[in-house]
């Protein structure tokens, strides 16, 4: 009985978590109006900046968090390396270092 009842939590908690999962973008890969489209070396800008246009983004319309016309996975990887060197490095960064005396 009580592993039935983990096995159910278990498979609610999964269906629970994919449901908050983002869906597809339907812009990657495709131009702004201007013609541009953001790659590596803007996402790792626009991960750096993150904190910053997070806040900008809950009060004004015209300043998004996360471009969407982007090259998608060089995009991407850019994003979370910026978002990484302004937290610290991840896991990572936490580590204590052993003092030599």
């Amino acid at each position: 009985m009580k592993r039935a009842l983990l096995v159910a939590v278990l498979v609610l908690a999964l269906l629970a978590l994919n449901a908050c999962a983002a869906g597809p973008n339907t812009l990657v890969r495709t131009p702004s109006p201007d013609g541009d489209m953001a790659g590596f070396w803007r996402g790792l800008w626009h991960g750096i900046i993150a904190p910053i246009t997070f806040v900008i983004s809950l009060f004004t319309d015209s300043v998004n968090f996360y471009e969407v016309h982007n090259n998608g996975n060089w995009y991407d990887l850019g994003f979370v390396l910026g978002t990484g060197l302004l937290g610290g490095g991840g896991i990572m960064g936490s580590r204590s270092r052993r003092r030599e005396d």
